[in-house]
């Protein structure tokens, strides 16, 4: 079944009568949203404001049916360049979102209407997006870390998802701005409201190159509840969620949850065992989250099937990379001070003196071995070249 894409703006009615639902009930508001879904908005609408609902959707809107606020709210999201975003238009997210009705759980409703601010495209931002979370309280560590996997997952096309916090979710965000990449922040109060206010600046840079997206009508106060609310939208809009720090108990556990269970990816980044900070994390990979130490990493774990692979990383070779079971053993048996012939090698090896000869070659040219007046010892060091008189080994009497 295919999602809805319609082509035209919706209706002005429409548009209003979500304004007036996005303010009517908390969120999330099952009951409303199911019955929005069910008769429409325009309809539901009108019932809501009669009172004419279901008992559940009554118990949810009861408190604020009476308050129509539908185009002051429209105008204060104008006056802020903000807009309001429906389901019925085409920039809807409606792929990312259908998680929601999926998963069943009555704490996962999907929002009535997405207040916004910015040039993004929710539909496009959402296609290849990270939520990327974690401590208010964060580490040096936990800062570079976030800041770094946000610019590496930006930098090659991926929305970078974050909740505009202090701590984990602010350095995010610089980091995805630090090289020009996508950016949405998802915030648990009104549009026009700059919450945390220290993230006035970053909020607004945000807005001029991304998205600030929220459920809550202009003029909503952040509160507790909203923050944890908030969080099963980072997780919707993002097709996995990168935990970098979190305490046992914390926001960025909860987004982690919701993630599971609207069946997203959840990656965690391990940090000090000593680290209050990261024994969140470390609780996540236990319960079977991807344990995350790259950007490459990541984007295997949520980029394109077969293309967005990560490469090996680069390992320190030794000089006894390639070496046959044999020639290590003869390899261990050479003396570091003094020499010795090749019977003696062949004892304390424990190898076949036909296989102790080639072995020693081998070694030779590697300048892991030296041969000195019919004796062998452990090479000093490293020699570019091999020696001229390798082929004396055939002629070596022990």
């Amino acid at each position: 079944m295919s999602a809805p894409q319609p082509v035209d703006a919706p209706a002005p009615e429409v548009v209003r009568a979500r304004a007036y639902l996005s303010r009517v009930a908390e969120p999330p508001a099952p009951a409303l949203a199911a019955f929005v879904e069910q008769v429409g908005p325009v309809e539901a609408a009108d019932r809501v404001r009669r009172g004419a609902v279901p008992e559940k959707v009554a118990a949810e809107t009861a408190a604020r049916r009476g308050v129509d606020r539908a185009e002051a709210d429209l105008a204060a999201a104008e006056a802020v360049g903000a807009r309001l975003l429906v389901p019925e238009d085409q920039d809807w997210p409606h792929w990312s979102f259908t998680a929601f009705a999926l998963s069943g759980i009555a704490g996962l409703a999907p929002p009535v209407a997405l207040w916004m601010r910015g040039p993004g495209r929710a539909v496009e931002l959402s296609e290849r997006a990270v939520a990327v979370v974690g401590a208010r309280a964060a580490t040096g560590y936990g800062m570079h870390i976030a800041g770094d996997f946000a610019a590496g997952l930006a930098d090659r096309g991926f929305t970078v998802v974050s909740g505009a916090a202090i701590g984990i979710d602010g350095a995010a965000h610089r980091g995805a701005l630090g090289v020009e990449g996508p950016t949405v922040a998802v915030l648990a109060c009104g549009i026009d409201r700059a919450y945390p206010s220290s993230h006035t600046a970053l909020l607004r840079r945000i807005a001029e190159v991304g998205l600030v997206v929220t459920e809550y009508p202009p003029g909503a106060v952040p509160a507790r509840h909203r923050f944890l609310v908030r969080n099963r939208l980072l997780a919707g809009l993002a097709g996995g969620s990168l935990v970098v720090e979190a305490g046992l108990r914390s926001g960025a556990q909860r987004t982690a949850a919701d993630a599971r269970a609207l069946g997203r990816l959840v990656m965690a980044v391990p940090g000090p065992v000593t680290s209050g900070m990261s024994a969140g994390c470390h609780e996540l990979i236990r319960a079977g989250s991807l344990l995350v130490s790259r950007v490459e990493e990541v984007l295997e774990a949520v980029g394109r099937l077969g293309l967005d692979l990560a490469t090996e990383p680069a390992r320190p070779e030794r000089p006894t990379d390639g070496l046959e079971p044999v020639q290590l053993l003869v390899l261990d048996a050479l003396p570091a001070r003094a020499a010795r012939d090749t019977r003696w090698l062949t004892l304390e090896a424990g190898v076949p003196a036909e296989s102790v000869r080639p072995a020693l070659v081998e070694l030779e040219r590697r300048g892991l071995a030296e041969y000195r007046e019919g004796r062998w010892q452990r090479a000093a060091r490293k020699r570019s070249a091999p020696a001229e008189h390798v082929g004396t080994v055939a002629g070596d009497q022990g």
